[in-house]
């Protein structure tokens, strides 16, 4: 009997792929991860003085046990904060600081999900790994879930063809609402538990408080970009994104404004009432991970998680980095944001946008 170590989160996805790789006849122990605990990361930091708060992964943890007890499978806890702090937390908080919007779940994908957690999984005898991402792995190609609201395959494009090994999805096949009446009819805990959201593992949170710890604030101007009037005050560059429209502290005006760039130097945010600012033709895309088994030229990507796919034309530079062209434009497309490739179903792989341009003239304030 082949042994599948699940990675179980808590949530009602990875309930589901315990079951379901139960019903398949595999034997299933699951793995709990612990990736954040303020108290340490403070003594990482050197700065024990913030507060400590109750960290959501311990209720987490109490709902993947209640779900390990009921389906009678054995449930592993292994502690990664060290790990997680190095290689996602750090470069969450580096990105930040060059005004770019990153994306933190890929990155805990590539590094713990798929790497520490695959490691520990060997180590525990499994045959295989499993997860509660809806995506798919057919004849070693990585494909979009079937339910394509819930698709993940976006956080999954930093991965390389060995990590993909030996990995299993078992909700892929399944559409959200089918996940939640398999929980239902086995009794579980998770089966209405909303969906997590917020950063990686560290969960839903007060997004400006909590960066307050790790990144001291800077207030500076809300600038008009097209009159360079000074609209108001942002109280930091880091937690406004490229066509954010809310929570711009601006009075008297009626207009909608839109975040249209940043100027680091001057630690000035720009905003206009115009989107054609926010519309660019092509970027430069660096950390290319091409996870397909030859090049194509013609695919189609998205820059945002849950954004549509547009068709661009990729000119690769080297390995790792590609030029992607849509002179259709796409509004928003923002540096530190994964830009990823698609071939139909399969996801051919991604990178990290490093810079945009309009009619190949880069745009700084971007």
């Amino acid at each position: 009997m082949k042994k599948v170590i699940v990675g179980m989160s808590g949530g009602v996805d990875s309930s589901v792929a315990a079951i379901l790789l139960l019903k398949q006849g595999y034997e299933v122990e699951g793995l709990f991860m612990r990736n954040w605990d303020s108290d340490v990361n403070n003594d990482i930091l050197g700065n024990p003085g913030f507060s400590s708060e109750i960290c959501p992964q311990e209720e987490d943890y109490n709902d993947a046990k209640a779900v390990c007890d009921k389906l009678g499978i054995k449930l592993h806890r292994v502690d990664f904060i060290k790990e997680y702090w190095d290689y996602v937390f750090t470069y969450f908080l580096n990105e930040l600081k060059k005004g770019r919007t990153p994306n933190p779940d890929i990155m805990c994908n590539k590094f713990i999900k798929f790497d520490y957690f695959k490691k520990e999984a060997k180590k525990l005898g499994a045959n295989y790994i499993a997860t509660g991402h809806y995506a798919r792995i057919e004849n070693g190609l990585l494909k979009r879930g079937v339910d394509n609201n819930k698709d993940q395959t976006y956080f999954l494009s930093q991965l390389s063809n060995k990590q993909l090994e030996n990995v299993l999805f078992p909700v892929g096949e399944l559409k959200k609402d089918e996940v939640r009446k398999i929980a239902e009819s086995n009794n579980l805990i998770t089966a209405t538990k909303k969906d997590s959201t917020g950063i990686c593992f560290i969960g839903e949170r007060n997004f400006k408080k909590f960066l307050e710890n790790y990144l001291p604030n800077k207030k500076g101007n809300i600038v008009d970009i097209e009159t360079k009037d000074i609209l108001g005050t942002h109280y930091g560059l880091m937690y406004y994104t490229i066509g954010q429209r809310r929570g711009l502290d601006v009075g008297g005006t009626k207009s909608r404004l839109f975040v249209v760039g940043k100027n680091l130097d001057k630690n000035d945010l720009y905003v206009s009432t115009n989107e054609d600012y926010l519309v660019t033709t092509s970027a430069k895309v660096g950390e290319l991970n091409w996870i397909y088994k030859e090049k194509l030229n013609e695919v189609t990507a998205k820059f945002r998680y849950r954004q549509k796919d547009y068709d661009v034309s990729l000119d690769f530079v080297n390995d790792s980095e590609v030029i992607v062209k849509y002179p259709q434009g796409v509004k928003s497309v923002t540096p530190g944001q994964a830009c990823v490739f698609y071939n139909g179903e399969v996801c051919l792989g991604g990178g990290i946008i490093e810079e945009v341009y309009f009619n190949d003239e880069k745009l700084s304030y971007l």
